[in-house]
């Protein structure tokens, strides 16, 4: 499975983006689709997630504020984030789980919040 992420960049404080990811190779067998994000000098973490089922888990931190959704070959999976703070400035990665537990990951695109 290949992964291709964009759509990072600089937002202000209260602004908007909205990152994209899309898939390639052997999709078949993925479970779980969504993104993380790691912060400088804080360990990666899961941001927002669906699973095949279409159930959807997102970090107390971006709930309300963050969507996560994809198409129905799940060739695509996107996250608009509203309501931005200097707390969500992050490496944000786009992340495929097999139902093996195998782990795939998109090359990561930076977010900064700041005025």
């Amino acid at each position: 499975v290949q992964l291709q992420a964009s759509g990072g960049g600089l937002a202000q404080p209260g602004g908007s983006l909205r990152l994209s990811c899309a898939a390639s190779g052997n999709i078949y067998s993925i479970n779980v689709v969504g993104w993380y994000r790691q912060a400088p000098g804080k360990q990666r973490e899961l941001v927002a997630a669906i699973t095949s089922s279409g159930w959807r888990n997102y970090d107390d931190s971006v709930k309300g504020r963050f969507t996560v959704s994809t198409n129905n070959a799940r060739t695509t999976v996107d996250l608009q984030m509203n309501s931005l703070t200097p707390e969500d400035t992050a490496v944000y990665y786009c992340n495929y789980r097999q139902y093996s537990g195998n782990m795939y990951w998109g090359q990561g695109t930076l977010v900064t919040v700041s005025s």
